[in-house]
């Protein structure tokens, strides 16, 4: 049995300089449709093809390449992380939220690739 139980919905962040631009080209190039844009949080989601799966664009001045990070959802994240964390696993600072939105915390596996626990904030499913 796992320490933690996941939703059956999993968000592929990616880091890119102009979120409504990209979104407008992952609609074009690969048919995905843009579910939001949170302007103030820097963020947008597109559905992609796959059900459960969601691409997450966070907006930088000077994006990551490669640097995608699985954003795995969760119905209540303080309690998930606590059992991580009584677990040894290994957080990056506290806990972010998003009031009406989101909240999310980064993780590492046992090889430091981060990853991430979101609870959807908005009373509905993403």
């Amino acid at each position: 049995m796992s320490v933690i139980s996941l939703d059956k919905t999993i968000t592929i962040a990616l880091s890119v300089k102009d979120r409504h631009a990209s979104a407008d080209w992952y609609g074009t190039m690969l048919g995905f449709a843009t579910i939001h844009h949170a302007d103030e949080a820097g963020w947008s989601e597109l559905q992609t093809n796959t059900t459960g799966v969601i691409i997450g664009l966070g907006e930088h001045t000077e994006p990551a390449p490669g640097n995608c990070v699985p954003v795995f959802g969760v119905a209540d994240l303080d309690s998930a992380r606590q059992k991580l964390e009584q677990a040894n696993v290994r957080f990056d600072g506290d806990t972010d939220v998003v009031e009406g939105m989101v909240k999310t915390a980064t993780f590492y596996d046992l090889d430091g690739n981060a990853l991430m626990l979101a609870e959807d904030l908005t009373g509905g499913a993403a």
